[in-house]
């Protein structure tokens, strides 16, 4: 069976450097078996991949690919603390949050972009119970900012 980090691979994706916490927090904790990581945001290379309201400046499609690199970020994150992913036995729950406008409604198919890539990557093992919430507003004007919790 492959791992998570070959799963991955076979994505053309790699596991990025864990963001630098934009406060006063640190990016993921452990505690007992379960890791739990803070809000990630979609930051790519040092920077956010896109800024603004999913439904006005930023299209559900962009939004989507920024939850994905969310969850890129909140692997590595869990990665940081546990030091190998095939510890993870679970991914147990995820929380997305989508900066959006009054009337965007489209919230569940934004956060798939970070649910979709968790069953890639980690299999039976990566599906979960899940929030995807509407907010007015995300640090740093992101459209999306996501939070998971794995079991070890």
């Amino acid at each position: 069976m492959a791992t998570p980090e070959e799963r991955l691979a076979e994505l053309g994706l790699s596991i990025p450097e864990v963001p630098t916490p934009v406060a006063a927090y640190v990016p993921a904790v452990r505690s007992g078996h379960q890791v739990f990581t803070s809000g990630q945001l979609p930051m790519r290379d040092g920077e956010l991949m896109a800024v603004g309201k999913v439904g006005g400046e930023v299209t559900a499609e962009e939004a989507y690919a920024c939850a994905q690199q969310c969850a890129l970020n909140a692997i590595a994150a869990v990665r940081s603390v546990v030091g190998d992913l095939s510890q993870v036995k679970r991914v147990v729950k995820v929380v997305a949050f989508v900066a959006s406008t009054p009337d965007f409604t489209g919230q569940p198919g934004v956060a798939n972009g970070a649910s979709e890539l968790l069953g890639k990557v980690f299999g039976d093992a990566g599906i979960h119970a899940r929030s995807a919430v509407g907010v007015p507003a995300l640090p740093l004007d992101a459209p999306v900012e996501v939070e998971i919790l794995v079991e070890i």
